[in-house]
């Protein structure tokens, strides 16, 4: 499953995308009704940023920010790691955990963003790998 194409993993998936000077308080909010733990940001189409739950927290909260007069570009990550649609999926996950990032964007080769992966789609292999081992262990059973 790994060695599957990231396009297959995030399969048309809708993911958050915001323009740079968006007020903080309104990207929480398509956060929120999109449960997503993350937003990508684009300056002109192009990405130019993500924007996390822990960017809300320790940028915005923690600073006693304002978030209906802060622009998410005030408080992004600028310039983060991107990836490929048809990059390996394990080649993002490799990414995600030599990175310590938990969301990694995903762009055309023109920069614009087409989807986001997540240290979630991760589980969504270790699920698919106990399902098929549970599947073992039956057919195991039966036989002795």
């Amino acid at each position: 499953m790994p060695s599957r194409p990231i396009h297959h993993v995030i399969n048309d998936r809708k993911f958050v995308c915001v323009s740079i000077d968006m007020p903080v308080r309104d990207v929480t909010r398509l956060m929120l009704q999109h449960n997503e733990s993350a937003a990508l940001v684009t300056e002109h189409g192009v990405l130019t940023g993500i924007f996390t739950e822990r960017d809300a927290t320790f940028r915005v909260l923690a600073a006693g920010l304002d978030a209906d007069l802060t622009p998410v570009g005030a408080v992004l990550t600028h310039n983060p790691q991107t990836i490929g649609e048809h990059h390996p999926f394990g080649h993002a996950l490799h990414m995600m955990y030599e990175g310590g990032f938990r969301h990694l964007p995903v762009v055309a080769p023109d920069g614009r963003p087409v989807g986001i992966v997540t240290a979630r789609d991760a589980l969504g292999l270790d699920a698919t790998a106990f399902g098929e081992e549970l599947i073992r262990r039956e057919e195991i059973t039966v036989i002795l």
